[in-house]
């Protein structure tokens, strides 16, 4: 029997599923990723317990165990990254017998995930997704939560080159889709980071529309 992981007193779901999911994103995740996914369930957590939001834990934990599917080789499909991602955990979780149901709301946690000012107007599984990757993304609302979880989380998921990881998986993604990255913040990594990419700017595509005006 595992033994739960436990930060200042709250322990991680753990059952049968969330065992098969973490086997799952230990298997296609390089370690600098795994533990965010992992930093990500814990931020997650923090955030919502410090609002006192009423959620599902087990499937927050699920979603974000599994949010990151769709930057890895065996689940990169044509879709944009989170919704690959989303198909991928879905479909996951309904095989080893998850209710669809749930596993819908699953798949909206992940394909908003990066969606900052939508995520967080829905669910609050969908808004607490976004909220604990961005938190460990770019740092936001890191002030919601005390240095101490802080350091703790870090303790247990080091980030060993989370920067240079994560925005080479992202990379990855914008030279195999470019044409997927209008409109998003994965235009910003194609332009620093993927040599020859090109993709339209906004602005040009609204001035060249098939319209008079």
């Amino acid at each position: 029997m595992n033994t739960p992981i436990i930060i200042a007193g709250i322990a991680a779901p753990d059952t049968e599923l969330t065992r098969q999911a973490n086997a799952l994103a230990e298997g296609v995740h390089n370690k600098a990723m795994l533990h965010h996914v992992h930093r990500t369930w814990w931020f997650s957590e923090f955030l919502g317990k410090r609002r006192g939001l009423k959620y599902d834990r087990e499937l927050l934990y699920l979603a974000s165990v599994l949010h990151d599917l769709g930057l890895t080789e065996q689940f990169g499909g044509e879709h944009r990254f989170e919704v690959d991602g989303a198909y991928a955990a879905s479909n996951f979780l309904v095989a080893h017998g998850y209710s669809e149901q749930k596993a819908e709301m699953v798949w909206d946690a992940i394909a908003l995930h990066s969606s900052t000012g939508i995520a967080e107007l829905k669910a609050p599984e969908i808004a607490l997704l976004s909220m604990g990757a961005h938190v460990d993304i770019f740092g936001l609302r890191l002030e919601e939560i005390s240095p101490e979880l802080i350091d703790e989380t870090l303790g247990l998921y080091p980030r060993i080159g989370m920067k240079a990881a994560f925005t080479e998986a992202v990379a990855n993604v914008v030279r195999k889709k470019p044409h997927l990255a209008l409109g998003t913040g994965l235009v910003d990594v194609g332009r620093r980071h993927v040599h020859g990419f090109d993709c339209p700017n906004v602005c040009d595509l609204i001035d060249h529309a098939p319209f008079d005006s």
